[in-house]
């Protein structure tokens, strides 16, 4: 039966769903307001932010908030707290080869902490933590937040190794060497060293732990001693090209055959060093120059002489030779050597000879023997000409001086004046001072023994044509050497021996004849004068 039942309720439900349904009214459908929806769960959203954010800085720290200069942005009371009570700063400190190490400085070593938490409570709490989202910067300065044990501070910073005097290297400066033969002057570059200063370092640590800084580097804070010149001092920089410039001169006289260097060995030496001032002694310059003077000037000094003679002489007067101006050759070289300057360099002479090599008047020169009166006139060691001639009247002490002279000057038509007389010549060759060589046409005979009764007032009287070539050869300094020679004096023929082998009488020292009268050394009173 139930069986039967239940196909009975099928069935009949199968035909209630074929019949046709009835119609009905259309109920309309619902919108809902998509906008407000999309704009309102974002403003939700940031509102839950706010809220948070304004609940979160109830008990934190403004973003940006410094006290003391300490960072406490985001930190609660607790935790400044916990970060003073932990605290440990690194000091990193300079090796003396230039690399760093680092040590640490204990809070809990030195009585590190809070000395109130009041102050920033207050500040806490007078912060607008509903405006937490804006940057508001807050810069609190508190008296004396944080404290520590100031005598156990110093004993940890005296505890760093940057204190240990086996640690330690100080610093030096650099320097320049003294001169080193061949390698000149170095610059030594400085020591940087890593010595610290104590009273800088204290500061500076002190100051790091006040505002718990992360670390502290030395070096950067400038705790060291540093050198006080480098080597890119420009003061010494200068010092040392001024050095330099002495030490690589090298200056070389040359004198004939013989040269004379002088260079950075020597001058080197003359140097007077007074920190960055430099000057060059000017008496070991002036020293030097004389040395120079005496070993090669030749003026005022005794020659020999090789005579046409066949005889050597030696001739002590006359002012024939090299002669060295010494004051402007002191002021010359040194203004070369303090412009570094270099190379070959010529004396300043007041007068030179004609050769540096012995003999310094060389193979071009008047000769004159005032014993024999009789001059010769030699050119590039040729004999050109000879002549007799009259010298000095020695019966009247105008005695003509021996000596080698150089010509002062040549001149034509000169006029000879003296007390007495006023004498034009042609040719005129003066050689010692107002003594000098010239034609003589009053004169119709010459040599023999004229001079010593008849003689001039000192000058060499020649014939018109012997003056007239000599005058076409020499020049000014050309060397005239008088000599007297014993033994070639003239002798009459009827006072000459019969025999010719025997002996001529004895001579006298050689030198001036001992029975002429010698007028005054330089010139003769009376001797001739030119316009």
């Amino acid at each position: 039966m139930d069986t039967e039942l239940t196909q009975a309720k099928d069935n009949e439900s199968l035909e209630t769903a074929n019949e046709p349904k009835a119609s009905s009214p259309e109920v309309p459908k619902k919108r809902f307001p998509i906008l407000p929806l999309i704009l309102g769960v974002p403003l939700l959203c940031l509102l839950a932010v706010y809220v948070a954010g304004a609940f979160y800085y109830q008990n934190h720290f403004l973003n940006h908030t410094i006290i003391n200069d300490i960072d406490v942005s985001k930190m609660t009371i607790l935790d400044l707290k916990a970060q003073i009570k932990d605290y440990s700063l690194p000091v990193v400190q300079r090796q003396a080869d230039g690399t760093t190490l680092e040590e640490g400085i204990l809070g809990s070593s030195i009585g590190l902490s809070c000395s109130s938490t009041e102050p920033f409570q207050e500040i806490l709490e007078n912060q607008n933590h509903w405006l937490w989202f804006l940057s508001q910067e807050e810069d609190h300065t508190l008296e004396n937040p944080i404290s520590y044990d100031e005598a156990s501070l110093k004993d940890e910073i005296q505890k760093l190794k940057g204190f240990d005097k086996d640690f330690v290297t100080s610093p030096e400066d650099a320097y320049i060497t003294d001169y080193e033969p061949g390698h000149g002057f170095q610059i030594v570059p400085e020591v940087v060293g890593n010595k610290l200063s104590l009273k800088k370092t204290q500061e500076t640590i002190a100051t790091a732990i006040k505002e718990l800084k992360k670390e502290v580097n030395l070096d950067e804070a400038g705790c060291y001693e540093e050198p006080g010149i480098t080597a890119e001092n420009e003061e010494l920089k200068a010092a040392f090209a001024k050095l330099q410039s002495y030490a690589e001169t090298a200056i070389t006289y040359t004198f004939g055959s013989e040269k004379e260097v002088l260079d950075g060995d020597t001058i080197c030496t003359w140097l007077q060093v007074d920190g960055y001032e430099i000057t060059l002694d000017q008496a070991q310059v002036e020293e030097y120059v004389a040395s120079l003077r005496k070993k090669h000037d030749t003026v005022f000094r005794p020659r020999t002489f090789q005579t046409s003679y066949g005889t050597e002489i030696t001739i002590k007067n006359g002012d024939y030779g090299w002669w060295m101006d010494t004051d402007q050759e002191v002021a010359e070289l040194t203004e070369m050597i303090e412009q570094g300057q270099s190379g070959e360099r010529t004396p300043v002479y007041r007068q030179t000879a004609a050769s540096y090599d012995t003999p310094d008047y060389g193979n071009t020169y008047v000769e004159i023997n005032l014993t024999a009166q009789h001059l010769f006139l030699y050119k590039d060691g040729q004999l050109i000409l000879e002549s007799d001639f009259v010298s000095g009247n020695v019966a009247r002490g105008y005695t003509t001086p021996g000596g080698i002279f150089g010509l002062t000057y040549k001149q034509r038509d000169a006029t000879l004046t003296g007390e007495t007389y006023r004498t034009p010549v042609s040719f005129w060759m003066p050689f010692n001072n107002n003594i000098g060589m010239h034609d003589a046409t009053w004169r119709r005979e010459f040599g023999k023994n004229i001079y010593l009764t008849n003689g001039s007032h000192g000058c060499i009287n020649l014939p018109y044509s012997v003056a007239k070539e000599i005058y076409g050869y020499v020049e000014k300094n050309t060397p005239v050497i008088c000599y007297y020679l014993p033994g070639t004096e003239y002798v009459p023929e009827a006072e000459l021996p019969v025999d010719p082998n025997q002996p001529l009488p004895p001579q006298a020292e050689e030198g001036v004849p001992e029975a002429a009268p010698q007028a005054e050394e330089g010139v003769p009173a009376g001797t001739p004068q030119a316009e």
